[in-house]
């Protein structure tokens, strides 16, 4: 344990980081180590930078590790973890140790997460009884911790498990923080303390938390205070609305919020969560008019124009939006003048361009463009990349700004909203048509307020999807935004040219294809651009066009994009490749969607091209893999590796060579150097290199297997899939020669000892097992099965789950129903008899007859063939006392005929089809290296019908019971199972199988 400070020295260095990061991994489950860390990190005398990484590495272990089930930390360390973590916070209390403190309030949270209340039932009081009456720096440690564990509420939907967490904690918890609120706001709101910044920091956790207590349902004890709080005057958050101690003022030129503008902005997202849940509780008193007045004060006329009050700015007037949608206070916004004062005041000042977002557009366009394409958070409605809001969190001031026109037009308002807003339209295009050099800002907002007045609902994905029948948005468009899409680069402002392309990000759906491939070209040509955001929203627009759909279908194939999709494919990694270092390269993840999004729609049409467009992506691939510092870009670059193979492959078979020279080094380079951020990756590929081939296996790959069967392969978790997907290609290919190697103890060692033992791996555990059954001799597997068969019921006895119940239960069926020779129902029964007389009527009874109904859509066809085989071909299973159960598994089996349209076969051309191609889009994702793993779609090979040979389930089964195909069932047996049954629906089913031939009574 002495080295640990020097490991975590040493993983902050870039040359030592790897190794240091594996001795770390190593020495985690041993007994002591998280005491031992935890004593380094509060250490004052060690090095900050050492603690701070000791911070981070613990948080990591909560995160990643806590639940492990393979190499499991000891559980006498979890408690010592549980009871030291709090006195750790309060330790932690000196502002110096502020990153610090927070890595261990996200250590709390995450653990309080999995452990809390069960294993963790005094954590509250903990909390509870560390909060100081004169210790401000304490309470904010322990604020935070709080905080960090209750403000998971938020997104979780309502459960009874989370009602008992959420009652426990406010019956221990509500009344001390009511004490400390009151408190803390007197303390601000009379004489400033001397220490005012961190009682001000408490202030707008308590704030928080208050949300949090809120989320769900109104505890009594707020409740019976909701004067306290609410009243138009006096309460607590409407005199902290107008509070500006002067301590507390910023310098206008820093970008950071001041504690007073943090403060209201809690404020108001508490005030719009009450009118969405509580309006009740709200009409009891003027408070919300008082509201709306405060924010015509701080919002009004542009008061608050500086970059620190965004956040205040663009919540003050979500909370209008949200006012103004529930309906409750039309007499507040209903009258012309009303209307016309909000856009006036409050919307036109905010949608106007400031010399801070310019500049922003010219020397920090990466952050332009993320604020410009933010979605709400909440993920509702929102700007289909014009900034346009919709219903849901506005993330800028003009989205928020927007979304208070959206939700007029929305609330009853649309022809008073549009009339007024078309004029501050006029005005801006007349200015413009007067100065163009001088006026093009109000063009800019005239544009973007016609985006916001014509839009009433939009997704990020799919764009505008309903609009305001009272705006031609094509006429505008062919009015006023086509002249700056088709404008010389130089001859026009470069924002208003993004304006252009932005409109029609935002409007695509309400152009025809014609239309859109008309403006394709111009696309293309702003690909050239050497303005960085007009180039970048140019490769968005065309990516989002290419993915339009009408139903399920594309709207585009390669026949419309065959006359130039190389054309444009080379401008795209031209600007790729011209941009330098490896984080240059990494950073602009849109334009390498965008190319992905080309190959992906262009499919064979590339072929002519293919070899240079695969060396181009290689090299690009080379040039970030010196410094991963982008997932986005990662993943979109192997789907187009891995598309690209895909579709010219299909095509041509003979290319796959080509793929493979080109791959094999650059992948042999990334597992040699261990880049673990690219391996799950190229496990996929090697996976669809290998698929490819139709017969054996060639000998590169099978110097590959060894490696792939080491433990140190299958640590990473994100490499799991791919490896399973990889060695399923091997088993299908190449069974004999890998049991001739004993390398198939090998794979069975993996899943008995690695996969199954583990919750998080379990399923991929199955897969592969489906993979060895599919694949291997019945033979060469039955010396293997009992073993294995133990293993699965033993995990079964000792932590089992519901998705483990599922996947057992589908293993067992799988093996009864694939057509493999020497398989048969028996063939796994017979093995779980050996372990223990009878104990397939326990496993059948307790597991597969309760699991029937609840199978997927998509396994439906398995289980339905396995129970038949089951039922007709199974001797244990025609005994006693499994003949017992006979009836229940036959009813189980005809109900499934009740949705008969999920035990049709939807196996089809998985290389050429889109197969899960339409799936590649990430905008709703969190990408990011901790993801556990990142799914090739292109790679996939699409969903596989392991019954295939059965065409048509009902007459299978009506054969089998007819005594067709040498079955185990006569009918005589068949008439005493059925002969006495009352069930409806199994009577029906039968006289059915009468009429259709297959059965004779």
């Amino acid at each position: 344990m002495s080295d640990v400070s020097s490991l975590l020295s040493a993983s902050l260095q870039p040359a030592s980081r790897k190794q240091a990061e594996q001795q770390l991994n190593q020495l985690t489950a041993q007994p002591g180590f998280l005491p031992h860390l935890l004593a380094l990190i509060l250490d004052a005398a060690s090095d900050r930078a050492v603690r701070l990484a000791g911070g981070i590495y613990l948080k990591n272990v909560a995160k990643l590790k806590w639940e492990e089930d393979v190499a499991p930390l000891p559980e006498q360390d979890k408690a010592a973890l549980r009871a030291q973590l709090v006195p750790a916070m309060i330790a932690l209390a000196n502002p110096a140790d502020k990153g610090i403190r927070a890595q261990i309030a996200e250590s709390v949270a995450l653990i309080a997460e999995l452990d809390f209340p069960a294993k963790w039932p005094d954590l509250i009081d903990q909390l509870v009884l560390s909060l100081s009456q004169t210790e401000y720096n304490v309470n904010l440690g322990v604020l935070e911790t709080a905080h960090s564990i209750f403000r998971h509420w938020r997104s979780q939907v309502r459960s009874d498990e989370l009602y008992t967490e959420i009652n426990l904690v406010l019956d221990r918890f509500v009344t001390p923080f009511l004490g400390l609120f009151r408190q803390t706001a007197t303390l601000l709101l009379n004489t400033p303390p001397p220490n005012i910044d961190v009682v001000a920091q408490t202030q707008i956790l308590l704030a928080d938390i208050f949300y949090d207590f809120t989320c769900h349902d109104l505890p009594p004890a707020i409740e019976d205070a909701h004067d306290e709080f609410f009243a138009p005057t006096s309460g607590w958050f409407q005199r902290f609305l107008t509070w500006d101690p002067p301590e507390l003022r910023k310098d206008p030129d820093d970008a950071t919020p001041s504690l007073p503008a943090r403060l209201k902005t809690v404020i108001f997202e508490i005030t719009e969560l009450y009118i969405k849940l509580y309006p009740d509780q709200l009409a009891k008193s003027p408070a919300i008019e008082h509201f709306v007045q405060t924010v015509w004060q701080l919002v009004g006329s542009n008061n608050l124009p500086n970059v620190a009050d965004d956040n205040l700015v663009s919540q003050a007037l979500r909370f209008i939006s949200t006012a103004i949608r529930s309906g409750y206070y039309k007499s507040l916004f209903s009258s012309r003048d009303v209307i016309s004062s909000l856009a006036q005041g409050v919307v036109v000042p905010n949608v106007s361009l400031r010399t801070h977002d310019i500049e922003q557009f010219e020397d920090d366009p990466l952050e332009f463009i993320r604020l410009d394409l933010a979605l709400p958070s909440g993920g509702g409605a929102g700007g289909a990349g014009g900034g346009v809001g919709g219903i849901g969190e506005a993330s800028t001031r003009r989205q928020a700004a927007a979304d208070v026109l959206q939700a007029l037009v929305g609330s009853g308002y649309r022809t008073e909203t549009t009339e007024i807003v078309g004029t501050w339209i006029q005005t801006g295009l007349e200015a413009y048509g007067r100065d163009a050099d001088a006026n093009w800002t109000a063009k800019d907002s005239a544009v973007y307020l016609l985006g916001a007045i014509a839009t009433e609902a939009s997704t990020m994905q799919h764009g505008v999807t309903s609009i305001n029948a009272q705006v031609d948005v094509v006429k505008f468009f062919s009015d006023h935004v086509f002249q700056d899409l088709q404008a010389t680069h130089g001859t026009v402002h470069p924002i208003l040219q993004v304006d252009a392309i932005r409109f029609l990000l935002t409007f695509r759906n309400q152009l025809t294809k014609e239309q859109l491939l008309a403006v394709l070209p111009l696309l293309i040509k702003h690909l050239t651009s050497d303005n960085y955001v007009a180039y970048t929203y140019a490769a968005i627009t065309i990516d989002r066009i290419l993915f339009i759909k009408k139903g399920t279908q594309l709207l585009f194939t390669q026949a419309d994009v065959h006359n130039f999709a190389a054309d444009l494919l080379n401008a795209v990694l031209t600007k790729i490749e011209g941009a330098g270092t490896p984080e240059k390269v990494a950073e602009n993840d849109h334009l390498m969607k965008c190319a992905m999004r080309v190959i992906v729609t262009a499919r064979q049409t590339l072929t002519p091209v293919y070899q240079q467009v695969l060396q181009r992506l290689v090299a690009i691939l080379g040039t970030i893999s010196k410094n991963p510092s982008n997932p986005n870009f990662d993943q979109y670059i192997f789907e187009s590796i891995a598309a690209l193979m895909r579709f010219v492959v299909h095509g041509t078979p003979a290319t796959l060579a080509t793929f493979e020279q080109a791959l094999f080094g650059p992948f042999t380079v990334i597992l040699q150097q261990d880049i673990d951020q690219y391996i799950p990756y190229v496990f996929q590929i090697l996976a669809q290199m290998l698929s490819l081939h139709t017969t054996g296996v060639p000998t590169e790959y099978r110097a590959l297997l060894p490696f792939l069967l080491t433990p140190a392969c299958w640590q990473q978790k994100g490499s799991i899939p791919g490896l399973v997907k990889l060695l399923r290609a091997f088993l299908a290919r190449d069974a004999p020669e890998m049991v001739r190697a004993s390398q198939l103890e090998r794979v069975l060692a993996i899943v008995q000892q690695r996969l199954v033992p583990s919750k998080m791996n379990d399923g991929w555990g199955f897969e592969l097992l489906e993979g060895v059954v599919r694949s291997v001799d019945p033979t060469q597997l039955k010396p293997y099965m009992r073993p294995l068969v133990m293993t699965l019921l033993t995990r079964m006895q000792t932590s089992k789950t519901d998705k483990y119940v599922y996947h057992f239960t589908y293993f067992l069926l799988l093996t009864m129903a694939i057509n493999v020779a020497g398989m048969g129902p028996d063939y796994v029964i017979s093995t779980v008899e050996e372990i223990q007389p009878q104990l397939w009527s326990q496993i059948m009874t307790g597991f597969v007859i309760p699991q029937v109904p609840k199978m997927p859509h998509k396994d439906r066809k398995v289980v339905a063939v396995a129970l038949t085989r089951m039922l007709t071909e199974s001797r244990v299973m025609l005994s006693e006392p499994a003949s017992r159960s006979w009836l229940t598994v036959f009813t189980a089996l005809v109900k499934l005929f009740s949705e008969p349209q999920y035990l049709a076969s939807k196996e089809g051309d998985a290389s050429a089809g889109t197969g899960g191609l339409t799936e590649i889009d990430y905008e709703e994702q969190t990408a990011g290296y901790q993801a556990a793993y990142s799914r090739l779609a292109a790679s996939d090979s699409g969903p596989e019908d392991p019954v295939g040979y059965v065409v048509d389930v009902r007459a299978f089964l009506g054969r089998a019971l007819g005594g067709g195909g040498g079955v185990a069932l006569s009918k005589e047996r068949l008439m005493g199972f059925v002969g006495a049954c009352e069930e409806p629906v199994v009577r029906a089913f039968l006289e059915g199988l009468v009429r259709e031939g297959y059965l004779v009574v």
